[in-house]
């Protein structure tokens, strides 16, 4: 026992010995490794047969350096400062609208309702020619975008063009400090169940779930709260702790972080009094529900306080710091990893192996643990709903529709002819409108290849080189005659998938983001599935039954 125990203290001992040696011997290779660097970049500038921009080689090296890394680890140089803060604040001095690149022009896809773009008449659809004098012809939309952005209280000259318009329009408008709304939309159905649509976890986002709460449980007597989370890819960490402490009593762990730095190793609770311990509680995610949007439905599963309801959440379990550099520059940095209250951490990939590829999403099950009512949970995969519902991807035709402007061009077609539509909530795809979009793809000659015609053109070059093309020619020829014939009938066979995207393309020129949620959730097979839980119309009490286990 003795031996042990003198054994165990010379290794106390030496572990912090050894510590400081690695820090020692890190220290020296970072030395030597910017002494190099700076020598190279000295001769270069000294020797090369060109000019060349010590500025742009910098930040390619760098870029270079942290692509090693994680994603989320990236180098914010002063161009970009403004950009950064928007992620924490939802702030920026602009117009208010968010643009697209269609491989020739900018063209404006949203402009925020109540914000200089929309005030100034600015329409989905307008295409940006010019910024104060500045082509912008060929120009991305993050190079258009700082020409968009500036000081609040300064004036921006634009030159636009707008579908079924001849001449170009021009128009000045005045930048304001924008504020994009962390809650787009929320509303208390007939039936007694709120929902709230959170869009983001920028500043004071937990207050104002907070107070929008507290508003719709005095006026209504509330039989359920869905709190939406699809598509929000995270933002501030305290604000989703706020956001679980309304359903969550005080001092309770939410969210663990552990990394490298003292600094970033701590435990974040609960601070508040609940606003509601009882109110039956949906939570709705999918695959791009990130970061604060699984802390808060890991925490809410975790505690067994609400059913999470959709699909697998995206996987991100990072945490990141935003640290000060020289020159006005920044670096956004993973500092550690955060946990829920079950211990488990939500972070699908291990970026340390980043180099094996054969690490990829999937749906194994990874190391289990227990929710506080006993019910079984997995790390390593975002957060498992507890309710799944499946949905099926979109047909080749209807992606090719939507990824290639198809749908968004028509909507600028409709606008222009149509001065209004039925409200956000009633409106829809009408048989007239739906042969007008059909004739409309059809006069763009819209043409694309499928997965079929891919694999008959891989059977056929397969079958040539084996020397079989001559004698299998005649099935083939049949095949392709029969997917041609029923490739002719996609727009047909597709069409509920294809006037879901354009009934939302339509609202947003009239209803902006607020329409389009609105005009969502008609058909909405997640919050149809709420409803169910939350209001047993079932007949049998699924919400207890999930919470339970049983």
């Amino acid at each position: 026992m003795k031996k042990i125990q003198i054994i165990t203290f010379i290794l106390a001992l030496l572990l912090p010995l050894g510590l400081l040696a690695q820090e020692k011997q890190n220290n020296f290779e970072i030395a030597k490794s910017i002494d190099i660097y700076n020598s190279l970049l000295r001769e270069l500038n000294l020797n090369y047969v060109d000019e060349i921009n010590p500025g742009e080689l910098n930040e390619t090296a760098i870029k270079a350096m942290l692509d090693e890394l994680d994603p989320y680890t990236v180098f914010i140089p002063e161009s970009d400062i403004e950009n950064a803060k928007f992620m924490t604040t939802g702030e920026y001095g602009g117009i208010g609208a968010l643009i697209q690149y269609d491989g020739e022009l900018t063209r404006f896809s949203d402009p925020y309702e109540g914000w200089p773009a929309q005030k100034a008449g600015i329409i989905a659809g307008d295409a940006i020619l010019e910024v104060n004098g500045v082509d912008c012809k060929k120009k991305n939309t993050q190079e258009v975008s700082n020409l968009l952005k500036g000081q609040p209280g300064t004036e921006v000259k634009l030159k636009i063009k707008r579908y079924g318009e001849d001449k170009p329009l021009e128009m000045t408008l005045k930048r304001e400090k924008v504020k994009i709304d962390n809650i787009p939309y929320y509303k208390v159905f007939d039936n007694g169940v709120a929902y709230l649509a959170l869009s983001g976890f920028t500043r004071d986002a937990g207050k104002e779930v907070k107070d929008k709460l507290l508003e719709m449980k005095k006026n209504h007597t509330l039989k359920g709260f869905v709190l939406d989370l699809r598509g929000n890819g995270g933002g501030l960490m305290n604000e989703a702790v706020d956001i679980v402490n309304l359903f969550i009593p005080k001092a309770k762990a939410v969210v663990s972080m552990k990394g490298k730095a003292a600094n970033a190793n701590s435990i974040h609770p609960t601070t508040n009094d609940p606003v509601d311990l009882e109110i039956p509680l949906a939570i709705l995610v999918d695959g791009n529900s990130a970061s604060a949007s699984e802390i808060v439905a890991g925490a809410i599963q975790d505690y067994d306080r609400g059913v999470i309801i959709g699909q697998r959440t995206f996987g991100k379990g990072l945490v990141q710091n935003i640290l000060p550099l020289s020159y006005n520059t920044q670096m956004k940095v993973t500092v550690a990893h955060y946990y829920i209250p079950s211990g488990r951490c939500i972070q699908e990939i291990d970026y340390s192996h980043k180099k094996d590829t054969t690490q990829t999403k999937n749906d194994t099950l990874g190391k289990p643990f227990k929710t506080l009512g006993g019910r079984t949970v997995y790390e390593g995969h975002g957060i498992m709903p507890d309710v799944k519902v499946k949905r099926d991807a979109y047909a080749t035709v209807t992606a090719y529709l939507f990824a290639k402007n198809y749908i968004f061009d028509y909507a600028n077609k409709f606008h222009h002819e149509h001065k209004s539509i039925a409200p956000a909530e009633s409106f829809q795809i009408d048989e007239a409108t739906y042969q007008d979009f059909m004739k409309f793809v059809k006069d763009k000659k819209f043409a694309y290849t499928t997965e079929s015609e891919k694999a008959i053109e891989k059977l056929k070059k397969t079958a040539k080189e084996e020397g079989y093309l001559d004698k299998i020619k005649p099935q083939i020829e049949l095949l392709e005659k029969n997917l041609a014939a029923e490739k002719e009938n996609d727009l047909i066979s597709n069409r509920k998938d294809i006037e879901e995207l354009l009934r939302s393309e339509i609202v947003g020129r009239y209803y902006y983001q607020k329409g389009r949620i609105i005009a969502s959730l008609n058909d909405d097979p997640d919050l149809k599935r709420a409803f169910e839980i939350l209001l047993n119309t079932n007949g049998k009490d699924e919400y207890h039954s999930i919470l339970s286990g049983k």
